[in-house]
């Protein structure tokens, strides 16, 4: 445990039933703090709530769908009254698209991205914030993606998505900035996680991506973008808001 002021602190971390999300709780619970394991997969859920546990260390699972209000003010209900308010948010739950481009998204798939990719950490910062404000302190750490930066990363839908979540994030750190409240981003190039993109090789979408994703170079561990995340919400990076930190072993700087 380290001098990163998170020891006690009480945080949530959506998408923490694996990948990112599960690195990042480990390391925040290593941390000495109290984690909300929020994620869609139940199962996995508790599974993380376990394996923190048994380190000695405090979490508790929420699951469901963070598209919809009532779990995203579940879940900040239960950071606040389990764990005495809240501290730190890690929206990094997320989904892929198929890769399409625009011509070829269809409107469920495009509701369907965003919802999850935006929407949901939208609902959630909303809901976050009057608890922060009221402690006059508190951080923001989102999961954008190198398709928030670019246009050559992933399809219409995903891309659209994350650069809206990294303007999010901007304006979250700008209108809170003199209250105490921190927003920041990373955006993970390539990363060994879970998510499974299907996409039709054939499609115009892939077919075009092709030709820029052998830019992406090494894949990442989740772990790697865990330690920028718990960077981002620690003391250390008390000076840094707005930032979108890409952590893609030199990706953006092609």
């Amino acid at each position: 445990m380290g001098n990163s002021g998170l020891a006690g602190s009480s945080v949530i971390v959506t998408g923490a039933g694996s990948g990112i999300g599960r690195a990042a709780a480990l390391r925040f619970a290593g941390e000495g703090a109290h984690v909300v394991v929020a994620d869609i997969n139940g199962d996995a859920a508790k599974a993380v709530v376990a394996e923190i546990k048994a380190t000695g260390a405090t979490a508790v699972a929420v699951t469901g769908d963070l598209g919809e209000q009532a779990v995203v003010d579940e879940v900040v209900a239960t950071a606040v009254t389990t764990f005495g308010g809240l501290d730190v948010l890690v929206n990094n739950a997320g989904i892929m698209d198929t890769m399409s481009a625009a011509a070829d998204v269809s409107a469920a798939e495009w509701e369907r991205v965003l919802r999850v990719n935006l929407t949901a950490p939208f609902l959630l910062t909303r809901a976050a914030l009057p608890h922060m404000l009221a402690k006059g302190k508190g951080a923001i750490v989102n999961t954008a993606s190198e398709a928030g930066l670019r246009g050559s990363a992933a399809g219409a839908a995903y891309t659209a998505s994350k650069h809206g979540l990294v303007g999010l994030t901007r304006s979250v750190a700008v209108m809170y900035r003199n209250a105490g409240v921190r927003a920041n981003a990373i955006a993970p190039g390539g990363t060994r996680t879970g998510i499974v993109v299907d996409a039709d090789p054939a499609g115009h979408g892939p077919r075009v991506l092709a030709g820029y994703l052998h830019n992406v170079g090494r894949l990442a561990e989740a772990d790697e973008q865990a330690a920028a995340i718990v960077f981002l919400a620690s003391d250390a990076a008390a000076n840094i808001n707005g930032v979108v930190l890409p952590v893609d072993n030199g990706w953006a700087a092609v």
